[in-house]
């Protein structure tokens, strides 16, 4: 079993005390980290030394962090095919546009909106973790070989 934390438009400078405790404590169980864009900085990622990192830029990243990071990426664990994107232009029809661009898939991972969802959309899981420092929200994707199920989190509990 493979689990994943996700997060989203955390949209820091640099990560300072209180990221990297709550970081820690959230994440503390999960094999792989997601971060679906606007870190806004590199720095975000590094309370996550030792863990698999995927990380895409979102609209409002750094110029740095725009270079390094890609805007999607597809990854492969087990049996499934995950896309991770920070989001598709404006809000509305979002998840209309997220399927369009990456169907057939089983799941898509964004960010963007800072509304949390979990949800299916036809055969596709779609993931959006919320803000991790605005809405205080994050998700955990739970993968074994037949199936995969995620949550939204709130850094007290679960939503």
């Amino acid at each position: 079993m493979i689990i994943i934390g996700v997060l989203s438009d955390t949209h820091l400078i640099q990560a300072d005390k209180w990221f990297y405790a709550k970081a820690q404590q959230c994440f503390a169980d999960t094999d792989i980290i997601m971060h679906a864009g606007d870190l806004t900085s590199l720095s975000v990622l590094e309370p996550f030394a030792g863990k698999t990192i995927h990380a895409v830029h979102g609209n409002m990243c750094s110029p740095k962090t725009r270079d390094t990071l890609p805007a999607s990426k597809i990854i492969t664990l087990e049996n499934f095919r995950l896309a991770l994107v920070h989001g598709a232009g404006y809000m509305p029809n979002i998840a209309d546009r997220l399927y369009d661009a990456f169907a057939p898939i089983d799941c898509i991972v964004y960010g963007h909106t800072h509304n949390p969802v979990c949800q299916r959309y036809g055969p596709t899981l779609m993931v959006n973790p919320g803000s991790f420092t605005v809405t205080g929200t994050y998700a955990i994707i739970t993968v074994a070989q037949e199936s995969m199920e995620a949550r939204i989190h709130t850094i007290g509990g679960v939503l």
